[in-house]
Formats: C-alpha cells, structure tokens, sequence
C-alpha cells in the first residue's frame, strides 16, 4: 500500500484489548501504511487504564491527538486519510457518527471519511442491541461506513485471549486492505 493514511480512534466502550491488539498489530505492519494517527476519547483513555492497567496507550511510535482538538489534520479532508478504524466503537459514537453530530475529534474524523467516500470500519462492542443501534447502523452501512462487530471466530481454535481477540482484529485489518498471515477458513479441507 502506498499513500496509505490511517486514523485509529479509541471510543469509551469496554474492550480496549482490542485496540491494544490492533495497535501491536499494526506496529508489525508499519511497512503497509504512510501514516497512523491515533485518537481516544476521555472515557477511552480512563477505561484502557482499568481494563489494560496502564497508560500505555501513550507510548506507541504514531502522532496522538486529543479528542477535542479540532485543528489536527485528521479533522480535515484536505489531510488524505483514506482509512479510519474505531475499534471498540461506543454506541454513544456510532449514535453521533450516524447522525452527523461532529462535537469531538472522533465524530468529526468519520464525518469528513464518510464525505470524502473513504473506508470507515467500525468496531462495535455492544450487546444486546435497541431497535435505536441497529437504525443507527443501518444509516453508517447505507453512507459506506462497514459495522465490524467484535465478534470473535473459533475455527483457528484460539488458545487464549489475544488469540482470540486476534480472530477480530486480523477481520478488522483484512477489511482496511493490510495483507498479513492469518488463519483462514477452509471449510474444513
């Protein structure tokens, strides 16, 4: 991939592990992409501390910008990003998004995506879902975004959790374009 500009947002819903594998994954994978911006929001940051137990989310090698700063490159179509990944995806963010309610960076980010006809992949981590999240995400899939449930699969027999988790991250990556070795199901052959 070249000219290859990624955004990854961090939402406040629960499972960072998520964004902590996708981010250790795209580290491996810095060879496919031009440029990563990282994004969380306030309750993102706060729940990675309790659910991960650190801060590490700070330390990755890729500009990092607040969810209120609205002069960052990301918030403009004019910055060529071409892929934007919200992995977990909160339902409060997926509700903003569908609704074109651009109040922080993360909205806004997706909002100028979904504008410029580029691949916006969202991660949701909710369940059950209200009649309200599937409208809500009806209107994402129907403007060209992609609902990307954090659904693990099992036919790679996982082991262990970043096993599993793996299953729903390597899903995620395969859908922003990245080729990597990964299980792949051959109906049983």
């Amino acid at each position: 991939m070249t000219n290859n500009k990624i955004i990854v947002a961090v939402s406040g819903a629960s499972g960072s592990i998520y964004a902590k594998i996708l981010l250790d994954k795209l580290l491996t994978l810095q060879n496919q992409f031009d440029e990563l911006s990282i994004v969380f929001s306030k309750n993102a940051k706060d729940i990675w501390k309790y659910e991960i137990g650190n801060s590490d989310f700070k330390k990755y090698p890729f500009p990092f910008y607040e969810n209120n700063d609205f002069n960052s490159p990301i918030a403009s179509g004019s910055s060529k990003h071409n892929t934007m990944i919200i992995c977990p995806c909160s339902m409060g963010s997926l509700a903003r998004i569908a609704n074109g309610t651009s109040d922080d960076l993360i909205s806004r980010s997706a909002d100028v995506i979904l504008k410029e006809r580029k691949k916006l992949i969202l991660v949701s981590r909710e369940n059950p879902l209200s009649l309200i999240h599937i409208k809500n995400m009806k209107t994402i899939t129907l403007a060209g975004g992609i609902i990307c449930p954090a659904n693990p699969s099992f036919y790679s027999k996982p082991t262990n959790i970043n096993e599993l988790v793996g299953t729903v991250v390597d899903k995620i990556l395969s859908l922003a374009g990245f080729q990597f070795d990964s299980y792949s199901w051959d109906g049983g052959k």
